[in-house]
């Protein structure tokens, strides 16, 4: 059930050119919102047009790189000046990298804090004040069960989304009584290029075939299957609607019983 009126004030997904960003924009294009739809090139959001459908009039491309300062600075203050507030806004941009601690460069860790960390914080304090003054909203943060334990391996990865998850309980406190509500979805092993990447990396290291590499990770999760991007997208449509207003400050996994 949407809410009609955050659907015509609409919804900011960034990273929504492909897997669960591409997935959470036409669950809110589809449930009839307003969608601003964030990627690196507008270009690149070709495919989510394409699957719009009839709602192809209520989407609206964006490009920003969220890693480059200035172009996120000019986003946010192009946002900030519509006269209709977005209602939503989904943070769902993010990159991964790895490697053992001693492997991870510092330039490697800044550019994961600065897209899965430093852009969502951003975002939320150019947005929320006026999302508060429109009459309230709602901030899903896309975070990991990375944020949620530790993954050998992937220290600026679940340091970042550790950080994310500690921003989405602060502001959860924060923005409560004016209206907003905050809430991080944290997936598992997800049909993205992230677990496409982790399968290549786990076959040139160990010589196993992709299939093979495939398995061994998906063997750690008790549904046995990676987790489809519509689910996610379900459960962050859910969060924006009336249903869902006494919600806030959880970090909800959404990874086939792997953190249970």
């Amino acid at each position: 059930m949407a809410d009609s009126s955050f659907a015509s004030r609409g919804v900011v997904v960034t990273g929504a050119n492909r897997g669960i960003g591409q997935a959470v924009a036409l669950a809110f294009l589809r449930a009839g919102y307003r969608v601003v739809a964030v990627a690196r090139t507008a270009a690149s959001l070709d495919g989510l047009a394409a699957l719009a459908g009839p709602a192809l009039p209520a989407l609206e491309r964006l490009d920003c790189d969220v890693a480059d300062a200035a172009a996120l600075e000019r986003t946010c203050r192009l946002l900030q000046g519509r006269t209709l507030a977005p209602a939503v806004l989904v943070n769902n941009a993010g990159v991964s990298v790895a490697a053992p601690l001693e492997r991870t460069s510092r330039a490697e860790l800044e550019r994961v804090l600065a897209i899965n960390t430093v852009a969502p914080y951003l975002m939320c304090a150019a947005l929320l004040p006026a999302m508060a003054r429109a009459g309230g909203g709602r901030v899903v943060n896309i975070a990991s069960i990375a944020g949620l334990r530790g993954i050998r391996y992937t220290s600026a990865y679940c340091a970042s989304k550790h950080a994310l998850v500690g921003l989405t309980r602060a502001l959860a406190v924060e923005w409560a009584d004016r209206g907003i509500t905050v809430n991080a979805v944290c997936p598992g092993w997800t049909r993205t290029d992230m677990l496409q990447a982790a399968v290549q990396t786990v076959s040139q290291k160990t010589g196993r075939s992709p299939d093979q590499a495939r398995d061994a990770i998906l063997a750690r999760t008790p549904l046995g299957r990676a987790v489809r991007p519509e689910e996610v997208a379900a459960l962050v449509l859910h969060l924006a609607s009336p249903l869902a207003g006494s919600l806030t400050g959880a970090a909800l996994p959404v990874d086939g019983g792997e953190s249970a």
